[in-house]
C-alpha cells in the first residue's frame, strides 16, 4: 500500500460502498477478537482505522452504555457506509488520521485496530501516536479475520521476512513504540495481536 494519504483514500473511497458486501462472512471474528480483548464496562476505546465501523457494535456491547466509544478513519466514504450501515449510533465517528489523532494524552483504555497496520506509513511513530492516546496499562488490539498466510493467497502474493504483522516484527515494533506484546495468534481464520501500554 502505498505511503501517500491520498493514494489510501481512494483505494478505500472506491471500496467504501461495497466493503460489507465483499466480507459478509466477516462479523463473528470481529465479535471474538473484542471479547478476547478483555474490554470492561465503562472503558474508553477507539477503533482505529474504523472504516465501515464493523467492530463498533462488539465493541459497544464491551463497553456498555456507560463506555466511549470511537471511530476513527482517513476515508469519507467509509465513514459514510458505517453510517449508512447504522453503526454510527454505536460510537462517535470521526474524520481522523490514526497517526495525528484530535484526542488528549492518555483518554482512552484501549485501541482496537483491525487491517490497519499494513497502512501505517510508519509504524513505529503511528503506533506511538495510538500508545500516546492511551493511558499506562490500557491495552491495543491489532485484529485481521483471516490470517497472514490466508490474506497473502487472497492478495495473490508471497509471505515476505519483513511482513510487519510476522510475530519476530510485530513484537520488536510495538517495543520501540510503546507497547509490550501479551499475545499473538496467527491462524487461517483469524490474526490477533494483544499488546499493553507501558508504563
Amino acid at each position: 500500500m502505498s505511503e501517500d494519504h491520498t493514494h489510501v483514500q481512494e483505494f478505500f473511497g472506491a471500496r467504501a460502498a461495497d466493503w460489507d458486501r465483499k466480507f459478509p462472512d466477516d462479523g463473528p471474528a470481529f465479535t471474538t477478537a473484542v471479547a478476547e480483548f478483555g474490554l470492561r464496562p465503562g472503558d474508553r476505546v477507539l477503533d482505529a482505522g474504523c472504516g465501515t465501523g464493523r467492530a463498533l457494535p462488539a465493541l459497544r456491547a464491551a463497553v456498555g452504555p456507560a463506555g466511549t466509544v470511537l471511530g476513527a478513519d482517513l476515508t469519507p466514504q467509509m465513514l459514510a457506509a458505517a453510517r449508512q450501515a447504522g453503526r454510527g449510533a454505536q460510537g462517535t465517528l470521526l474524520l481522523a488520521d490514526v497517526a495525528r489523532l484530535p484526542l488528549r494524552d492518555g483518554v482512552l483504555d484501549a485501541v482496537f485496530a483491525a487491517g490497519l497496520i499494513a497502512h501505517l506509513p510508519d509504524p513505529e511513530a503511528n503506533l506511538r501516536e495510538l500508545a500516546r492516546v492511551v493511558r499506562p496499562g490500557g491495552g491495543l488490539a491489532l485484529f485481521h479475520p483471516i490470517g497472514r498466510a490466508a490474506l497473502a493467497a487472497r492478495q495473490g502474493r508471497e509471505l515476505t521476512p519483513d511482513d510487519r504483522r510476522a510475530e519476530n516484527n510485530l513484537g520488536p515494533l510495538l517495543a520501540g513504540s510503546g507497547w509490550d506484546m501479551t499475545s499473538y495468534a496467527d491462524e487461517d481464520a483469524r490474526f490477533l495481536a494483544l499488546a499493553v501500554r507501558r508504563a
